[in-house]
């Protein structure tokens, strides 16, 4: 078994409710990024490709191992840093706005990759910058169309 967690990469569709796509359709279209609280809540983000190596070599591993593993990237970063990310590399006239935290929000979210290290020889290796630049650019073809 997997355990996956804050997954984004090309291919996701503009309205999935992900921080990721929601950031990067609404800067794209010149719209106000939401924020939800002060944004100061973390979240750790998974390239797609560094996850599929991950499911590649769960599915290699010794007969009688079936974990759960985590997947995952351990890096955190706060949801106001991952907005500023985002603006800074689509660039244009988006402004951040603030709305009520929900109450469900969690504060942190951060993966223990540790037995993905050990047993799959994994971790990921995808920057999140460069993911971010790759989905950018699926984005702008797809609202292009």
């Amino acid at each position: 078994m997997v355990r996956i967690f804050n997954t984004y990469g090309p291919r996701m569709h503009p309205n999935d409710g992900r921080v990721v796509s929601n950031f990067i359709v609404q800067a794209l279209k010149g719209e106000d990024i939401t924020i939800y609280g002060d944004g100061s809540q973390t979240r750790s983000f998974c390239y797609v490709d560094d996850l599929i190596e991950g499911f590649v070599r769960m599915m290699d591993t010794e007969a009688g191992f079936t974990g759960p593993v985590n997947l995952g990237n351990p890096n955190e970063f706060s949801m106001l840093e991952l907005a500023e990310k985002v603006l800074q590399l689509v660039g244009g006239h988006s402004k951040l706005v603030y709305q009520p935290l929900p109450i469900d929000d969690p504060r942190q979210r951060q993966p223990n990759i540790a037995l993905a290290k050990e047993k799959l020889d994994w971790v990921p290796e995808v920057q999140l910058d460069d993911g971010l630049k790759e989905t950018i650019v699926y984005f702008r073809k797809l609202l292009a169309k």
